[in-house]
């Protein structure tokens, strides 16, 4: 593949919007959009009584409430990704992890997003809470591995990394 033009559309804070002209091996030309994003974290946070900590927030894009594990972005290339997960972890639910287990890593929407995110498992849970972002207004639901898997079923968690990063916490804790 060959690239012949890139141009920015739109810049925000946390992503790019580009748009390329390439060839394709076979000659032919196209042109598309993708976005440039910040590599990302999501935690699935498990409580002193074996519970989830999910939270509840407000989404603009979808218009609605959503129940999501927590999660965000990194802050500059010098913040790693754990470091990254505890900040979020606190700021979100008000807990920082003595334990912290890397599940899985990878890209969310590689269609038309260079989104990477990282997926850990927090543990051991310390009171440590971090002022959430401005724009943050979260509620910490605790829920048990049974009732997450309902509110899955049922369609009231529609997140799909929430959805990922459950299937993987509760993989490891059965398997190791």
């Amino acid at each position: 593949m060959r690239i012949n033009r890139t141009f920015l559309k739109y810049q925000c804070k946390i992503f790019d919007v580009w748009e390329e002209e390439f060839d394709f091996p076979n000659g032919k030309t196209a042109r598309q959009s993708w976005i440039n994003h910040k590599p990302t974290v999501a935690i699935i946070a498990i409580n002193d009584k074996n519970e989830l900590l999910l939270i509840k927030q407000y989404r603009n894009a979808v218009k609605k409430d959503l129940l999501e594990i927590p999660a965000g972005s990194l802050d500059g290339q010098k913040e790693s990704p754990a470091v990254c997960a505890q900040r979020e972890l606190a700021e979100e639910t008000g807990f920082k992890a003595k334990k912290l287990i890397k599940l899985f890593e990878g890209y969310l929407l590689p269609g038309y997003c260079n989104e990477y995110m990282y997926f850990f498992l927090a543990k051991n849970l310390i009171h440590a809470p971090l002022a959430p972002d401005d724009d943050e207004f979260i509620e910490v639901i605790p829920v048990s591995f049974a009732k997450a898997r309902k509110l899955i079923k049922n369609g009231e968690i529609i997140d799909a990394k929430t959805v990922l990063g459950i299937f993987l916490a509760e993989q490891y804790l059965q398997h190791g």
